[in-house]
């Protein structure tokens, strides 16, 4: 994509080959960094007004604990890419906010499972239905056609980011309390 005065307008030599990088994907990466950063300024709006605002690294803890039902503070830290203490210190908030439970571990007592509590499911629906009406009101303003092009570009992307073969230590992010 390239931006014009008024806008974006498609770039037809966007890669064709699927061979690997290219001045084009490159291009392409940095407006999509773009979006992201705007994505990520409307999420913090929705943070400083939730009652109950919870840090990056601890909304992926309720997302993993969402997904794995239950884990131990082991666990979580390599799901998260983090130490222990790190790991503890983020349940330690959800905790006393009532988002996530610990309980004994019935194989090793000394262990504690961790799931996520009603009020974590809760305020996961809440935080997803709020994001979907801002992206709503976001692609309602496009042309239909600009409508379909994303929904294509985003199927196309989630494909490849599900697939896409990854060296040693890239795309993981640790977490941070």
């Amino acid at each position: 994509m390239a931006q014009e005065a008024g806008g974006w307008r498609h770039r037809a030599s966007v890669v064709r080959d699927h061979g690997g990088p290219s001045p084009q994907s490159a291009d392409l990466a940095a407006r999509t960094g773009e979006i992201i950063e705007l994505l990520e300024i409307l999420w913090e709006r929705r943070r400083d007004i939730s009652p109950a605002p919870v840090s990056a690294a601890q909304l992926r803890v309720l997302y993993i604990l969402e997904r794995e039902e239950c884990l131990n503070l082991g666990g979580l830290a390599v799901a998260l890419g983090a130490s222990a203490p790190s790991t503890s210190r983020l349940c330690d908030r959800l905790e006393a906010l009532g988002f996530v439970a610990r309980s004994p571990n019935e194989a090793n007592r000394r262990e504690k499972d961790l799931r996520l509590a009603e009020a974590g499911r809760a305020h996961l629906r809440q935080l997803r239905l709020w994001r979907e009406a801002e992206l709503q009101k976001t692609i309602a303003a496009m042309p239909p056609e600009a409508q379909v092009e994303l929904l294509r570009g985003i199927q196309a992307f989630r494909t490849a980011s599900l697939g896409a073969p990854r060296a040693s230590g890239e795309g993981s992010n640790a977490a941070s309390a």
